[in-house]
């Protein structure tokens, strides 16, 4: 049997396991320095799906353009908030609520947990896609907060807590950061005489 092979089985048995909530698999990936590259994969596979579906979806709709740069926004938008929300995790649950971890085990178990994102690619299926897309989102908040949890080593209460503060934490982020561009845009055009 190929390394290949072996490889592809293996990444393919830890996704299966992420998304059956095998705690075992997310203490696994935290502790695997090597498993970095894996969960840059499952995030890669699990937007790429979503991506596919919304394609389907699009093409349906006689938007097949609209879709393909759906397709590209999906995975481009999916690692960098796999990125940043390791990241904020990472900060909110050493810093307030002394979790043990570093950022790459944050990284590797939060990849893992995306893995039921592969069932978006049926996001397009008429009815069954939504009630799909749904459960897949729930599933995912799942998957999330034992990833958080294991890789922090915290409690129930105190992985909540972590959860709570860093969406609140990236709420105030994104409104600081809309808030300045749609100053500088509205700045833009009221130099180039856009408004008048």
């Amino acid at each position: 049997m190929s390394e290949m092979t072996v490889s592809s089985r293996s990444l393919t048995d830890r996704m299966m396991r992420a998304a059956r909530l095998d705690v075992a698999l997310y203490n696994e990936v935290e502790a695997d320095l090597t498993a970095t590259s894996q969960a840059l994969t499952v995030v890669v596979i699990s937007s790429v799906a979503a991506g596919i579906g919304a394609l389907i979806a699009g093409a349906m709709r006689g938007q097949p353009s609209l879709a393909i740069g759906g397709l590209v926004g999906a995975i481009v938008s999916a690692l960098l908030g796999w990125l940043v929300w390791s990241y904020v995790m990472y900060l909110v649950g050493t810093r307030l609520f002394s979790g043990t971890a570093t950022y790459g085990e944050l990284l590797r178990t939060l990849g893992f947990a995306t893995s039921p994102g592969v069932l978006r690619i049926f996001s397009f299926v008429p009815v069954v896609g939504g009630i799909i897309t749904l459960i897949v989102g729930i599933w995912q908040i799942v998957t999330g907060f034992v990833a958080i949890r294991e890789a922090l080593d915290l409690s129930t209460g105190n992985t909540i807590a972590t959860i709570v503060v860093g969406v609140i934490a990236e709420l105030i982020v994104l409104f600081i950061v809309t808030a300045i561009l749609g100053v500088l845009g509205f700045s833009a055009a009221l130099l180039t005489g856009g408004l008048g």
